[in-house]
């Protein structure tokens, strides 16, 4: 049996994922050089749209603050040692508690209004990934597979309502009215322009702000609470936990809670900052992404950040890659991020083995 492998935390946290990342780039330049186009090129234009003008900057950290807090959902519950990947469902709850009570609430003040609405995502994703951390806690029902059915449930119940409760009065669309104006989280562009400072139109809000906030609560709540302990600890030795007398039972139920909340920061950007109604499939796999960059980010929230920005590049920059290559298509750019996600995740054990062994080989003495 192979010693266990031990690496500087330094080197686990940006060595790895930069070595992951390096690679993942790699191979994919070796599929693009396949298809007949320039990698060279191709990358030009991937850093160009995303990150080359204002505009492009703007949709990638629009991208990003989507990704920011599914990765933070993911992280707060994998460091319970819980496996989370219902955050589209935990998102779609979210939006739909945004809906009601924005569409019932009208009549309040913006200032009242937004954090009604933000309330009301958390608590619904909150509830929606509450029941299988009470399932996995109470009744040893595996979360993978509960939080995959509620992802489907959640997708069921949104077809339900918007096509027979929710959906606006003579629309043929799968949508509700618009939300009031008073609840649309302001863009960036237009906030700025408040002050007199002119920046391109694009689709970021001020609900990046809320993101960053976010990664701050989470780092605050897993390295310097008590709770946060207690939830590192049944993730690192739930037998030791259980001698401290820290309740497993409890834990998971509150580090599931606090991931639903968080992925329930999806449905308000997209809703509240962008499309200002309510409609189906708004998550658009945004959950599943957060899943890579909480890998990538080794569950840290900074490194959360500097994932979902890379992910929001290659959603930006593909974009504008599909536009400028035809031969690059939308399917090529979802390779590359399933090489990104194969490379971050299912082989980070292969890269960290590397790394540890190019910091520990020694020079062989020279033979006199």
């Amino acid at each position: 049996m192979s010693a266990p492998l031990t690496i500087p935390r330094w080197a686990d946290v940006v060595l790895v994922p930069l070595v992951s990342v390096a690679s993942a780039f790699l191979v994919a330049g070796l599929v693009v050089l396949f298809i007949g186009e320039d990698p060279l090129s191709v990358t030009r234009i991937l850093l160009q749209g995303s990150l080359g003008s204002g505009e492009g900057l703007g949709f990638t950290l629009f991208y990003a603050t989507n990704f920011i807090f599914t990765g933070l959902a993911v992280a707060v519950a994998f460091h319970a040692g819980l496996f989370n990947i219902g955050g589209e469902g935990q998102a779609t709850l979210g939006g739909l508690g945004i809906a009601l009570a924005l569409l019932n609430l009208g009549f309040l003040p913006g200032f009242l209004l937004i954090p009604v609405g933000i309330l009301a995502a958390a608590a619904f994703g909150a509830a929606w990934a509450f029941v299988p951390g009470y399932l996995q806690a109470r009744r040893g029902s595996h979360i993978v597979i509960t939080t995959i059915m509620f992802n489907w449930l959640a997708t069921v119940l949104m077809v339900y309502l918007l096509g027979n409760v929710l959906r606006e009065t003579g629309s043929m669309s799968l949508e509700t009215r618009a939300f009031p104006e008073a609840s649309h989280v302001p863009a960036l562009h237009e906030f700025l322009g408040l002050f007199g400072v002119a920046i391109p139109t694009s689709q970021l809000n001020l609900t990046l702000l809320v993101a960053l906030a976010a990664c701050v609560a989470v780092w605050l709540l897993i390295y310097r609470s008590r709770l946060g302990f207690a939830i590192r600890t049944v993730g690192a030795n739930p037998t030791a936990a259980a001698y401290a007398g820290i309740s497993a039972t409890r834990v998971t139920v509150i580090a599931m809670s606090v991931s639903g909340a968080l992925a329930g920061g999806l449905a308000v950007n997209e809703l509240m900052g962008y499309q200002h109604r309510l409609l189906l499939d708004f998550t658009a796999g945004y959950g599943f992404i957060g899943i890579a960059v909480a890998l990538m980010g080794r569950a840290h929230p900074v490194g959360i950040v500097f994932a979902s920005i890379l992910f929001g590049m290659l959603y930006q920059g593909g974009a504008e890659l599909a536009f400028e290559k035809p031969a690059i298509t939308r399917d090529m750019i979802v390779v590359i991020g399933g090489v990104l996600i194969l490379f971050a995740g299912a082989l980070d054990g292969l890269f960290r083995r590397l790394v540890a062994g190019a910091l520990t080989r020694r020079p062989r003495a020279v033979e006199a």
